[in-house]
């Protein structure tokens, strides 16, 4: 019978162009199905992409992408709340920059876009946007979740935002270029380091007051601490350092030199920084350089240099087991998988975008 209707059909358009009507408009194309985006039931590996827009969701096990969840512009800085449930996110409305790039011919800046966004990671959607100051870039949030330290690049300061009310309720400036924001465990002072001055400024939350500055080395990135907080490990993009500092009494303690990997275009460019579980590694992300460097903390020096990781890793998330790390490849527009045991690459992620920061979610 479709056989004889579908006949029919056709007999009539080619008889209506025949007596000189247009044929009936073809339908129109289906849409194309949505990539799902599926947060619970297991591990996630969360990815900001900074031009996409979005969170790039990954299954760890399948090592498949799962989908991207809109936030809104330039997502960088990535945190988890205390309990895991929610996935907090910098946007900024400032035009993206960096080495080259002649900031007087970039478009004005959105400032209704600055904001950090609240995902629900049971249903993979954005619920608020808190305000942040602007042109926020990473944060980190107080012990008893109430609070969230940002840090504003363009103004120089650090905004103290209350997460009941979604408002900036201080204001204390820093330094120039604040970038990484991390808390100290057990202790009631943050960290942030500032690019422009090559320092990084402790701040005392009770008081609002600045406690130390600390000369850490040039471009200083990101903020990793021990589980007991008395020792912090800070990545200096433009001298291939990590400062070791003693975190009880905000005092420099050592240095870790990077060495130039052979074959490789550019010298180390310490920039992200993770701790492994049981709080025995640090892992290093290095820019340009495409690898990863894993220093001892005990002995607080370089055991390796992972290479050949991927265009300019910067954001770094390591597994619950410490056996695994992720990396955010900007350029190349993908995820890595690093076995840390053999120091191997053993797979890359096609994302698309440009990948910035990296979370591990759930999972022991």
């Amino acid at each position: 019978m479709r056989r004889v209707v579908t006949a029919i059909i056709l007999a009539s358009s080619v008889a209506a162009v025949g007596c000189g009507q247009a044929p009936p408009p073809p339908p129109p194309p289906a849409p194309p199905a949505p990539v799902p985006v599926i947060t619970a039931g297991g591990p996630r590996v969360y990815i900001s992409d900074e031009t996409g827009g979005a969170i790039i969701v990954i299954d760890p096990s399948t090592r498949q992408m799962l989908g991207r969840i809109p936030v809104g512009k330039r997502p960088r800085g990535l945190r988890l709340s205390h309990d895991g449930r929610q996935l907090f996110v910098a946007l900024s409305g400032s035009p993206i920059g960096g080495p080259g790039v002649d900031e007087s011919k970039l478009p004005p800046a959105d400032r209704s876009a600055d904001g950090i966004g609240v995902i629900d990671l049971a249903t993979g959607k954005l619920g608020r946007v808190l305000k942040s100051g602007q042109d926020p870039e990473s944060f980190d949030l107080s012990p008893d979740g109430k609070r969230l330290y940002v840090s504003n690049e363009d103004a120089a300061e650090m905004s103290v935002v209350e997460m009941a009310t979604g408002t900036v309720e201080s204001r204390v400036k820093v330094g120039e270029e604040p970038e990484g924001v991390t808390m100290r465990p057990g202790g009631r002072e943050v960290y942030v380091t500032c690019e422009g001055d090559g320092e990084v400024v402790v701040v005392d939350t009770a008081s609002g007051k600045i406690a130390a500055r600390l000369k850490s080395g040039l471009r200083p990135r990101a903020v990793a601490f021990t589980e007991d907080g008395a020792t912090a490990f800070i990545t200096n993009e433009n001298d291939a350092t990590v400062t070791v500092v003693d975190a009880v009494r905000h005092r420099i303690s050592s240095r870790v030199r990077l060495p130039h990997v052979a074959g490789a275009a550019v010298p180390p460019r310490p920039m992200g920084v993770a701790m492994s579980s049981d709080g025995s590694l640090v892992f290093v992300s290095l820019g340009r350089a495409q690898s990863v460097a894993v220093i001892d903390v005990k002995g607080r020096k370089l055991i390796r240099t992972i290479d050949n990781v991927g265009g300019r890793p910067w954001g770094i998330a390591s597994a619950p087991d410490g056996k695994t790390l992720y990396t955010a490849n900007g350029p190349s527009g993908d995820v890595s998988i690093v076995d840390v045991t053999s120091g191997t690459v053993t797979a890359r992620i096609a994302t698309g975008g440009s990948p910035w920061g990296a979370v591990f979610a759930g999972g022991r």
